[in-house]
């Protein structure tokens, strides 16, 4: 499956709001995605097919060097490619040469994200209780810290 990670732009926002409703239980809307396109702290990225289909997206807020990853998802007819770890791996490039440390949130029970967090280097740092508070499920914090060359 080709590919190629692009900043997200106004362009994808239907696809992005249809990705977020097949994949979060709270799902944000287009002009809660629209806005932070304009927030200069947030990193929005997309993993875009040949015909502009969107597999997947990424987003990152920055502060000062401290990073969060607020989102990542996968259209589920993408998933198991690859597509969530190569939008990883381009915020830990970006983390490696910006930030101190990258840290997300991860429901306990996803596994398979759990899994591909640890594979790139993250490591449980805590726990939210009660995090996700209509499902009655805690929030693992994982973090990964960036060796700084400056």
């Amino acid at each position: 499956m080709n590919y190629k990670l692009v900043p997200m732009d106004k362009s994808h926002l239907s696809q992005v709001e249809a990705i977020e409703r097949a994949c979060f239980s709270h799902p944000w809307s287009a002009a809660l995605l629209e806005q932070e396109l304009y927030n200069d702290m947030i990193s929005l990225v997309v993993a875009e097919g040949e015909d502009g289909t969107v597999l997947g997206y990424g987003e990152v807020r920055a502060i000062l060097d401290e990073g969060t990853l607020e989102k990542i998802a996968v259209a589920p007819q993408f998933r198991r490619q690859g597509v969530a770890e190569e939008i990883l791996k381009s915020y830990l490039r970006l983390g490696q040469a910006h930030l101190a440390f990258l840290t997300l949130e991860v429901r306990e029970s996803n596994a398979p994200a759990i899994a591909l967090y640890e594979k790139l280097g993250f490591r449980e740092v805590g726990r939210r209780k009660n995090y996700y508070r209509e499902e009655h499920e805690d929030a693992l914090l994982m973090t990964v810290e960036f060796e700084r060359h400056d």
